[in-house]
């Protein structure tokens, strides 16, 4: 299947831009037109009425601000306001379905939210002196133990704070160990599969690696014969997503291990997917060398909006010598980090270790919440939660194929790709097709991803959903793929219509975004 070389669309020609609806107040029932903070405050007023203190002799000197600060004032009741009319116009999982491809938008239990906040958890400082954090440290390394129970591996860094951030520190433990083998310069070369997330082959060439795509096959998998025909002197390893951004069980994945290190190499395996096979496949047992896990992703911590974000990192026996510091050891009864590459050295665990990644031992806040997750779940609960999501996927894979097309036959495992070809001859586009979600009231599942499938629409229900959900969710799917059939283009093109929002330029939003408010006259210098 060739790649997508169709980019993303924007806006239709002619297409509205404006979400103002025919009121008088430009709002829509329950739906409040708001306007930026900067246009609605008053710079010479303030919601707080506070005399000018009296006797008070300033110690700024020429520091002293000379002009006013530039920020609105409000009063109370109208910044509670603000801030509520803008949290409605964002869509949450506490909404309704997430339905994002690869990105696990799981329910977050509240139970979660509750234990990060205790005493002595919520206001903990990474500078306490560890014999008053042992409880802390405790957490982090009863965390770390089932993280590597769960995968079978014999260590983990529990610093990275993102999947990219846990690929960088297995790549970097993979050219430390290349190095101390006297293969610098000569193993330079890493393989990915075309449906790799884009942070693998990025994380690789800032390794210092080149990076080598390896082309799947009719199934949607890595092809094998290929893999074998690249394998050579200088490859340092393999990154391979599993299951894969299709949505699919590598079913190769041990043969795809041996290759390698048969040639020399390592297994790098992006765990961003980890939650379609927790506690049913232990990835040691596969021959991967180095994985990171997304907490934010498998184990229910908070998603989305940029962090935070949790990448605990496993490592093979071959890699564990250079996990990095901070990790936490246990002495008898107590708790110590060892926070140095000579301390870890002197310690004997991970006595080569590629020093710090981060400042400090990681997002604390997450591994509560993970941890959480894990022992109120339980092995099976946990194990469960796989089996459901991978349930509910190919639930939505069979109710939407009846008018939708699938990427590839045959079951998925977490989440279920359609292509566009359903919507071929109804001059209907991916792009307008997601943005008719938005009034059904759904946020559109991932779309153009993965690269490798044309209109690519990759649905990852989780576990999370329930049956009437889903029902829902595919029921309004249908219906629009429906409608595109019967009724063709014009609909669609103006999509969303119910919006706060019409269609935007995304394109011309990400090259040219305005990102700072400038008024149109700066405040006057204060008198």
């Amino acid at each position: 299947m060739s790649m997508n070389n169709q980019g993303r669309p924007t806006r239709a020609v002619g297409a509205a831009t404006s979400g103002a609806a025919s009121t008088f107040t430009g709002n829509k029932a329950l739906q409040i037109e708001e306007g930026l903070i900067f246009e609605i405050g008053h710079f010479a007023e303030t919601g707080v009425d506070l005399p000018e203190p009296e006797g008070v002799e300033s110690r700024l000197g020429d520091l002293a601000r000379s002009s006013e600060i530039g920020l609105p004032g409000l009063s109370e009741p109208e910044t509670m306001r603000h801030y509520v009319r803008l949290s409605q116009k964002n869509y949450a999982i506490d909404m309704g379905p997430f339905p994002l491809g690869s990105c696990t938008m799981k329910h977050n239990p509240r139970l979660n939210e509750k234990v990060a906040r205790l005493p002595g958890f919520a206001d903990l400082h990474p500078l306490a002196p560890q014999d008053s954090v042992q409880g802390a440290l405790e957490v982090i390394d009863t965390l770390a133990h089932w993280l590597k129970e769960l995968t079978g591996m014999p260590a983990v860094a529990m610093s990275p704070k993102a999947g990219a951030h846990g690929e960088l520190c297995g790549m970097m433990a993979i050219k430390a160990a290349i190095d101390a083998r006297g293969e610098a310069g000569v193993r330079t070369r890493v393989l990915a599969p075309e449906s790799a997330h884009g942070t693998n082959p990025a994380t690789a060439v800032q390794c210092g690696f080149s990076v080598d795509g390896i082309p799947a096959d009719d199934t949607g998998r890595v092809d094998l014969a290929a893999l074998k025909e690249k394998l050579g002197p200088d490859v340092a390893g393999i990154m391979v997503t599993n299951p894969n951004t299709c949505g699919l069980f590598e079913r190769d994945i041990k043969a795809i291990a041996d290759a390698v290190h048969e040639a020399g190499g390592y297994f790098y395996c992006d765990g961003a997917n980890f939650n379609a096979i927790a506690g049913k496949v232990k990835p040691g047992d596969l021959g991967i060398d180095a994985m990171h896990i997304n907490l934010h992703k498998t184990f229910s911590t908070p998603h989305g909006g940029g962090g935070p974000g949790s990448g605990p990192t496993v490592l093979s026996d071959a890699l564990a010598p250079f996990a990095p510091a901070p990790f936490v050891v246990k002495d008898d009864a107590r708790y110590h980090l060892v926070e140095s590459r000579a301390a870890a050295k002197e310690e004997g665990e991970a006595a080569s270790s590629i020093g710090r990644l981060t400042a400090f031992h990681g997002q604390f806040g997450m591994f509560t919440r993970a941890l959480s997750y894990m022992m109120s779940h339980g092995v099976d609960g946990v194990a469960q939660a796989a089996e459901d999501a991978v349930l509910n996927a190919n639930y939505v894979q069979a109710r939407l194929k009846t008018e939708m097309t699938a990427a590839f036959d045959g079951y998925c495992m977490h989440e279920a790709l359609f292509d566009d070809r359903f919507l071929k001859e109804t001059g209907v586009e991916t792009v307008d097709f997601a943005k008719a979600m938005i009034d059904e009231g759904y946020h559109p599942m991932t779309m153009y991803f993965p690269l490798v499938v044309h209109g690519a629409m990759l649905i990852e229900p989780t576990e999370s959903e329930s049956l009437r959900e889903l029902d829902q969710f595919c029921d309004a799917l249908i219906h629009l793929a429906k409608k595109a059939k019967a009724e063709g283009p014009d609909a669609f093109k103006a999509a969303p219509i119910h919006a706060p929002r019409r269609r935007l330029d995304e394109t011309a939003a990400a090259r040219k975004p305005v990102l700072r408010w400038t008024p149109e006259r700066p405040p006057q210098a204060a008198e």
